[in-house]
């Protein structure tokens, strides 16, 4: 074969929290045996999320397709047997026991996904409508109310606590208030 086919991004299904560990299994093994040249990237699509917990703001990666990585490849005889025999992998996606590759606008679907979160962190948004929580700043500390807006923009929440025995809206930031307390410890 004097031309080099090109080469094609596979979806590979692996065990789950995985993923870095067969990439790096595989990019090794690949320059190991030579097939360095049949292997373009090995993807393992995340985005950055800021989690609010305790009061506290922690950023971590969310694998987008957990237990999946995506490789470009020429699928050839050696790259078939080096993915086989990959630890904690279950196998390239395809039909009739043959691999498929992914069809381009596939790989231009991950591949815009990955482009349009990077650098941006997403928030996940621990409390929710009608969830019981605890200030734990502010002038209204040690009170306990009942979320009845989130507004995920600002990072607010209009919790409803009891001053003077009236219910009272108060607004109060993401890291105000935790809902990890045991409403006994009033």
């Amino acid at each position: 074969m004097t031309e080099k086919a090109e080469k094609r991004f596979y979806s590979l299904h692996v065990f789950t929290k995985y993923e870095e560990k067969v990439k790096h299994y595989i990019e090794t093994e690949a320059k190991r045996l030579g097939l360095q040249d049949d292997l373009g990237q090995i993807l393992i699509p995340t985005e950055e999320v800021v989690e609010m917990k305790a009061g506290k703001k922690k950023t971590k990666k969310r694998l987008l397709y957990p237990g999946y990585i995506f490789i470009e490849m020429n699928y050839s005889k050696g790259m078939q047997m080096l993915i086989r025999d990959a630890p904690n992998t279950m196998m390239i996606l395809g039909t009739g026991g043959e691999p498929t590759p992914l069809s381009k606008r596939d790989v231009e679907r991950i591949l815009g996904k990955l482009d349009e979160r990077k650098g941006k962190a997403i928030l996940e948004i621990p409390f929710e409508v009608d969830e019981q929580v605890k200030i734990i700043d502010g002038p209204f500390k040690e009170f306990i109310g009942t979320v009845k807006e989130v507004n995920p923009e600002r990072h607010k929440l209009k919790v409803m606590v009891m001053v003077f025995g009236r219910p009272t809206p108060v607004e109060v930031d993401f890291l105000q208030v935790t809902n990890e307390f045991s409403e006994n410890n009033n």
